[in-house]
């Protein structure tokens, strides 16, 4: 996959955020500076668990042929102690279509395990920047 962020033209701090066919833009809010006119980092690490969970489950489901019709994902976040080194989400997942109690629990299990959880809490990343001059 590629990804890719360039400056967006007569915008403040924003960026359009280029992902192989993708393309969305990403900002900060008014109050951080930026002109609201798209989700925040923070936004989007936020979402990738929301959408990592929803897809794994329907993922599972499909494979198992369990009865899923689709799935509503919410997802909290309580920031207030992020410079303390602690970054607090909540999800809720709501199942819909007609699933037995065991397919059901079966299904709770498997959101717990989904690959961004398992990144954001125990895997160690590693990241190097490299920052250049423009030629």
């Amino acid at each position: 996959m590629n990804i890719s962020l360039e400056s967006k033209a007569q915008a403040r701090l924003a960026q359009t955020l280029q992902m192989d066919n993708h393309q969305l833009t990403t900002d900060v809010s008014i109050a951080e500076g930026g002109e609201n006119l798209g989700p925040s980092p923070h936004d989007l690490y936020d979402a990738a668990l929301a959408s990592c969970k929803a897809l794994t489950v329907m993922w599972f489901a499909r494979k198992k042929n369990i009865p899923v019709t689709h799935i509503d994902t919410r997802i909290g976040r309580d920031d207030s102690e992020e410079r303390q080194g602690i970054y607090r989400l909540s999800t809720n997942l709501i199942i819909h279509g007609e699933i037995s109690e065991t397919e059901f629990a079966q299904l709770s299990a498997v959101a717990e395990k989904c690959p961004v959880h398992k990144l954001m809490t125990s895997v160690t990343t590693e990241i190097t920047t490299k920052v250049e001059r423009a030629k």
